[in-house]
């Protein structure tokens, strides 16, 4: 029985829906890290843990059920507004 010794991988956690469900709708990020990426091309997160860096509209997209359920769970700040 030998050891082998295997080299470091670049270990990411799969942040995906699976089946590529994330491209098929719209996710919930903070608006002003919307505006830093499209400046800096810095990818976002959001709250559903997809990372990309936004570049459609997504006006054409539903929500991501994952993201509303836990944007309508965050506490309202004092707009009303979290997005």
């Amino acid at each position: 029985m030998s050891t082998k010794i295997l080299p470091e991988s670049d270990v990411r956690p799969d942040l995906s829906h699976g089946d590529g469900d994330h491209e098929r709708f719209a996710h919930y990020v903070e608006k002003n890290k919307i505006m830093e990426s499209a400046l800096s091309g810095i990818p976002v997160r959001a709250l559903c843990g997809k990372v990309w860096v936004p570049n459609r509209d997504p006006q054409k997209f539903p929500v991501c059920p994952e993201c509303k359920e836990i944007y309508e769970g965050l506490p309202k700040g004092d707009d009303g507004d979290n997005q």
